[in-house]
């Protein structure tokens, strides 16, 4: 959570940052993941990038959480959070936005955000050395 000179929290919203829409291709996929009262609230909050190492830009509307790359403003993701803890999730299919094809690399990699992102405060640091290492594991430039 962030704070303001006053010790208020700063919630995230759309117009925090420069945003594209999420493409016309996209495809979607079931989450199923629950979320302590406490972490949903830390999702609710968003993230407003502080950082060039700090990839994303993320807020809430409703129960829906909309997951932008910071650099670029293109939506990755979309999660449409449900009671019963089967949310759904859209996520961004153009090749000139994001690469990745698998759900299954995606739900990983969602996941590992989420959990980056609901633990306050959000380390965005440890997050760009986390992805940075994977990317050249994938190199295999590292074991």
């Amino acid at each position: 959570m962030r704070f303001n000179h006053k010790d208020k929290i700063i919630i995230a919203s759309r117009d925090d940052w420069k945003t594209k829409p999420m493409p016309e291709q996209h495809e979607s996929f079931v989450l199923n993941r629950s979320f302590s009262d406490e972490e949903m609230i830390v999702l609710r909050c968003g993230n407003i990038p502080k950082a060039m190492e700090d990839k994303w830009f993320w807020y809430m509307e409703k129960s829906t959480l909309w997951a932008h790359r910071s650099w670029t403003g293109y939506c990755i993701y979309q999660i449409v959070f449900k009671e019963n803890n089967n949310h759904i999730v859209v996520v961004n299919r153009n090749p000139e936005q994001y690469t990745c094809t698998s759900i299954e690399e995606d739900i990983k990699s969602l996941n590992k955000l989420l959990d980056m992102w609901t633990r306050p405060p959000y380390d965005y640091y440890n997050e760009w050395l986390s992805e940075t290492y994977d990317a050249l594991k994938k190199t295999g430039k590292v074991s």
